[in-house]
């Protein structure tokens, strides 16, 4: 079991930004919702960070369960997580806004729901699963009580933080433009693929001692 110190907490919170990149989400969010009044998207906005939250606490809790019950190794794990993560980064980096993490027949589904604050946003766009795995990861990794209520204390603040972003996502979305939406895409990207390389380093240094 690794100690837990405040780092730590940064690491989670900045590699959950980075897989979620929800300022590049942010046009696709305004999008789906141009339909609705100001207060139909605050709600919208809501409910997909509350969406978030839960899904994303679960798989903090339930992460090792479901490893051990198909006897994978934790490292095994952190290097699948961070080949996917690795995935999604060069989409981002290539300036792709949500075509990793939502499929075409996802995207014409999602526009006859009226709820679109749980699926797509929530699911796949926001917990997508490059956010789950690594949260999974971290779970594992750091499975104390102390360390496992920092987390979700860090997973309820990173919700917070979508529904902020979310409530003033139109005036961030025209402030920004379209240009300035793919640079930050493109620096999340590289962030993440700079996580998605240490999880498959640190899981190879353990499957195979001889590397290190």
């Amino acid at each position: 079991m690794a100690a837990f110190d405040p780092m730590i907490f940064v690491q989670f919170f900045v590699g959950l930004f980075a897989a979620v990149n929800p300022i590049g989400i942010m046009p696709v969010f305004v999008t789906l919702t141009a339909h609705l009044d100001e207060q139909e998207r605050n709600r919208t906005a809501y409910t997909a960070a509350i969406a978030v939250a839960v899904i994303l606490i679960v798989s903090l809790l339930a992460g090792q369960m479901l490893l051990d019950l198909f006897s994978i190794s934790l490292d095994s794990f952190r290097v699948a997580g961070g080949m996917l993560l690795l995935s999604i980064a060069f989409t981002m980096m290539n300036g792709k806004l949500g075509e990793g993490k939502q499929n075409k027949q996802e995207q014409s589904e999602s526009i006859s729901r009226e709820q679109v604050g749980v699926v797509p946003l929530a699911m796949p766009l926001l917990a997508g699963p490059g956010a789950i795995s690594s949260t999974i990861v971290y779970g594992s990794q750091y499975p104390d009580t102390w360390s496992t209520l920092t987390l979700i204390g860090t997973l309820v603040i990173f919700a917070a933080g979508i529904w902020g972003l979310f409530r003033v996502g139109p005036a961030v979305v025209r402030f920004l433009g379209q240009t300035g939406i793919n640079v930050i895409t493109r620096i999340m990207g590289l962030i993440l693929g700079s996580l998605g390389i240490e999880f498959i380093a640190s899981g190879m240094r353990a499957l195979f001692p001889g590397l290190s």
